[in-house]
């Protein structure tokens, strides 16, 4: 820290420090995300260069010499979370649960909280935002009343972590760290500062006395406070909700995971007794899907090692407009507006003129380029007013020559698609080449966008 200086300037996405403001920052070149905060005085441990938690007497070993075992791990009760968390939850993990307000948070983590207490022993919810009275009544109506369920409404971390060493609960849940402080710091609660110290202490809690810890994060849509971009570094695991939050369904992605895959989604459906399980998701995410109407078609997109079948649809109609819109939700952009010209250079269709709007049916989002060639095909189809064939599944990677590309784990995708009843799969030739197994499921391989189209609007 400069010497002089009362305060300092912290980025809120990575926690950059600078000793003057700055329009965009210097270390993830986020703009006016520069705040100011008083100047906290080192440690003697930090002056010393001793990180907390770790004796200034270990040496440096042989990595082969290193004891390695089996990281314990007990079950959540929810096959979802299991999956995301990498087999279940690590005693001593520290873990963060990020994502808008409203978006299911608190409820998913109280649920559980009263599963973990019914089956492995003490947990302290700790809440900031609701008292112990309006906790009572949400676990009334989630159904989540257990006598080893400890609720307390505390933001002091020093209280806390005397409550949590004299519980020695197995499971510590602080929602949210936002909202909890450190006295001995200037700042106020929400600072970069206070969230970054904070979840530092937490950290030191949980590896020294081997407490699972999970702690909320919010993120507002102005993105003014410290949210979990700050957190990212200390925590082990980061787990994300997506969708709407007046959506039916909700995704829990693992962003981040110390102790398993960061390639696994859990899928949750929203009740008013909470958020459940959701065992065959490509059952619902197609259960609206309309029949017989151009812009529709089915892709079978895989996250970690689930394949799953979602719609995409696609409207394009004439633009007003000098300069068509383009608009994607559940999709990336770019991979839209990329879509849009090979379908313009390699196939001729004129949508320079024509706007474009693209969705992903059911709130989730895909990022995989295996779902290009249902993108092109939907476009085509809403161009042409061409209702592709309402049983045949499109996969396949298109590139800037107009090739289709092959995909990886196709015979996963297959079958899914062949359970769920459809008769019918586009493909890319690479594909159909090196398939092993045998389907009763009709396959057409193309090499082309040209084909691909001709396959799915003409087969």
């Amino acid at each position: 820290m400069a010497k002089g200086k009362a305060t300092l300037f912290f980025c809120q996405e990575c926690g950059h420090e600078s000793p003057r403001w700055m329009g965009k920052c210097p270390g993830c070149g986020a703009w006016n995300s520069l705040v100011e905060e008083p100047v906290v005085r080192a440690t003697p441990a930090a002056r010393a260069g001793i990180s907390p938690g770790l004796s200034a007497g270990d040496k440096p070993v042989s990595i082969a010499h290193v004891e390695v075992e089996d990281a314990p791990r007990f079950p959540t009760g929810s096959g979802e979370l299991d999956r995301v968390l990498g087999g279940g939850v690590v005693p001593g993990s520290f873990v963060l649960v990020g994502g808008d307000p409203g978006i299911g948070k608190s409820t998913i983590l109280l649920q559980l909280a009263a599963r973990v207490a019914a089956e492995h022993g003490t947990v302290l919810y700790i809440s900031g935002e609701e008292s112990a009275r309006q906790l009572r009544l949400r676990a009334d109506r989630l159904g989540t009343l257990n006598d080893r369920l400890l609720v307390l409404a505390e933001t002091n971390l020093d209280a806390i972590e005397q409550h949590t060493l004299a519980v020695r609960p197995v499971m510590l849940i602080v929602d949210s760290i936002q909202t909890v402080f450190k006295p001995d710091l200037p700042s106020a609660p929400g600072s970069v500062t206070q969230v970054r110290e904070g979840a530092a202490h937490l950290l030191r809690i949980a590896k020294a006395h081997g407490i699972a810890v999970f702690i909320v994060g919010h993120v507002t849509k102005e993105g003014s406070l410290a949210g979990p971009r700050v957190l990212e570094h200390i925590v082990d695991t980061v787990l994300y909700f997506e969708g709407e939050r007046h959506a039916q369904f909700r995704v829990l992605r693992a962003v981040k995971n110390r102790f398993g895959s960061t390639n696994e989604i859990g899928l949750f459906e929203m009740r008013d007794a909470g958020l459940f399980e959701v065992d065959n998701a490509s059952q619902l995410f197609l259960a609206e899907r309309p029949l017989g109407v151009s812009g529709s078609v089915v892709v079978p997109s895989l996250e970690g090692t689930r394949p799953l079948l979602v719609e995409v649809q696609a409207l394009v109609s004439a633009s007003t407009f000098v300069s068509p819109r383009r608009t994607a939700d559940g999709i990336d952009l770019n991979r839209v507006q990329l879509i849009i010209a090979v379908l313009e250079k390699r196939v001729g269709l004129l949508l320079g003129n024509h706007d474009a709007y693209v969705k992903v049916a059911g709130g989730v989002r895909i990022a995989e380029p295996a779902v290009d060639m249902g993108l092109a095909v939907a476009l085509a189809s809403s161009f042409r007013d061409q209702a592709p064939d309402r049983r045949t599944v499109v996969i396949g990677e298109v590139g800037l020559a107009g090739e289709v590309r092959a995909v990886s784990r196709v015979e996963q995708r297959i079958r899914e698609a062949e359970k769920m009843g459809f008769t019918r799969v586009v493909l890319p030739q690479a594909n159909l080449r090196t398939l092993t197994s045998k389907s009763s499921i009709e396959l057409v391989g193309v090499e082309t966008v040209m084909e691909g189209l001709e396959a799915a609007l003409n087969g």
